[in-house]
């Protein structure tokens, strides 16, 4: 997903260099889209991770 955000966001500085500011913006707010769910993906993640993980040491 975080691929898909650094995508649209090197086409939306590509268009805005060509020109193309109305494909430039919804390119950007897509690349935005894309990195903010990336970001809530992963604190999830981590949040999920904390919670539920288990002690996985060796019995001594």
């Amino acid at each position: 997903m975080l691929r898909y955000a650094a995508t649209f966001l090197v086409l939306a500085i590509v268009a805005a260099f060509m020109g193309f500011g109305v494909v430039s913006g919804p390119l950007a707010q897509t690349a935005q889209l894309f990195a903010m769910l990336c970001m809530i993906l992963c604190v999830a993640t981590l949040v999920y991770d904390g919670i539920t993980r288990r002690d996985t040491s060796p019995p001594v």
